[in-house]
């Protein structure tokens, strides 16, 4: 999906250029969304009264809406489209926005698990219609997309995150911060749905052999290309969604900062990732997918170690800038990867499932590590698999022509 050439590069078709505009559009919802939780995670602990590992059960709800998102969202992407699937996840996500934030008011951990449940089931049925979707503009205008896209969620996380600090410094009610966020990202979802083809993942390719449904997507992972690029997924989704889950705690109870400058380092964070995927198309085009991938998986490692074995807050906090710009192309990259074959929507689906395995295990993984050896500790989980990721690149070398999947 990547050009060869930085110089020859098309412009946009104006229909395009409304496309990619409006799954843009989404992604920073996302991440908005993802953030103004992120931040206020401290809060929200304290008005529920959860220790760690409650906490890690707690946010054991997005990991589980995020599965059955993901996993479902394929099917749904090729009998309904792509606009069907970001409307009704466009619909869960901002309404468990809003039930996050009533579930913390009232005390209620099964409320903000509910929440939770909701926001990673829209954000899991939007991954693979919006990924899909942003392969088929990169097909048809030969321009990169996919990292950009990515981009916005982490504009999104940098825009929710700052709002998010203020917020939090003023002593803001999260459930008005909550429902803010809601009603903001429903009439942004609103405007986009309109601008996504409904035909899109509809024809992506021919049929898989076992029907479509999840026995196709397992027979998938019989194919080595697919299980490496999955494997990678994996494991810079865990090191992404380790950071977005658990980093302002780390801080302040691995390192002794104030929350308030735990919420700060996570903008650090946010703004790293952004960085890294809006300097990804340049850098992609130069390099390739499978150097900026191995590249991105030592230099993510580099930027976890230093946070897990520096006893200084601030080079732990500088170093997770490294953490994040390591990151940052690792889930869009693989994903414009795995587009390269016969029938993308379910091969994006299948590689996509691997990542929010690392959002389903990571969460309460992480909460029990670090109830028995800190936070810090449980850190050397991510750092050893993400060091692991960079001997695997190899697989998202563009397929020669005439390949098989």
């Amino acid at each position: 999906m990547v050009m060869s050439s930085v110089a020859a590069r098309p412009a946009f078709t104006p229909q395009a250029a409304r496309r990619r505009a409006a799954i843009f559009a989404v992604m920073l919802v996302v991440g908005v969304g993802i953030a103004s939780w992120t931040v206020r995670t401290p809060a929200v602990r304290d008005l529920l009264h959860a220790s760690t590992a409650e906490m890690g059960l707690v946010l054991f709800g997005i990991s589980v809406g995020s599965m059955t998102g993901v996993l479902s969202s394929a099917a749904i992407v090729r009998s309904r489209g792509a606009q069907f699937t970001v409307a009704v996840g466009g619909s869960a996500f901002v309404a468990g926005m809003a039930l996050i934030g009533i579930g913390a008011a009232a005390a209620l951990d099964a409320g903000v698990f509910t929440g939770l449940a909701f926001v990673g089931l829209g954000a899991g049925l939007m991954e693979i219609a919006l990924n899909v979707e942003g392969a088929a503009i990169e097909t048809e205008s030969h321009r990169s997309v996919l990292p950009m896209m990515h981009g916005f969620f982490s504009l999104g996380t940098v825009v929710g995150a700052v709002a998010g600090i203020g917020l939090t410094a003023i002593s803001f009610p999260v459930v008005w911060h909550m429902s803010g966020v809601a009603i903001g990202g429903a009439a942004i979802v609103f405007w986009a749905v309109r601008r996504v083809p409904a035909e899109t993942g509809r024809s992506a390719g021919p049929a898989p052999a076992a029907g479509g449904g999840f026995r196709a997507q397992l027979g998938l992972w019989r194919q080595r290309r697919v299980l490496m690029l999955g494997l990678i997924v994996l494991a810079l989704a865990l090191a992404e969604g380790s950071a977005n889950d658990w980093l302002p705690l780390l801080m302040v109870d691995g390192h002794g900062a104030s929350p308030a400058l735990g919420s700060v380092i996570f903008t650090g964070f946010a703004l790293a990732m952004t960085a890294g995927r809006f300097a990804g198309e340049p850098l992609l085009a130069r390099f390739g997918n499978a150097a900026v991938l191995r590249v991105s998986a030592l230099v993510s490692a580099a930027g976890i170690a230093t946070v897990v074995f520096a006893d200084n807050v601030i080079v732990a906090g500088l170093a997770v800038a490294l953490w994040g710009l390591g990151a940052a192309l690792g889930f869009p990259v693989t994903l414009s990867a795995a587009a390269e074959s016969p029938d993308p929507t379910s091969t994006v689906g299948a590689v996509a499932s691997a990542g929010y395995v690392a959002f389903l295990v990571g969460p309460p993984l992480l909460g029990f590590l670090g109830d028995h050896v800190g936070l810090r500790g449980a850190m050397i989980v991510v750092l050893v698999v993400v060091a692991a990721a960079a001997t695997l690149t190899s697989a998202a070398k563009p397929l020669p022509a005439g390949s098989p999947s």
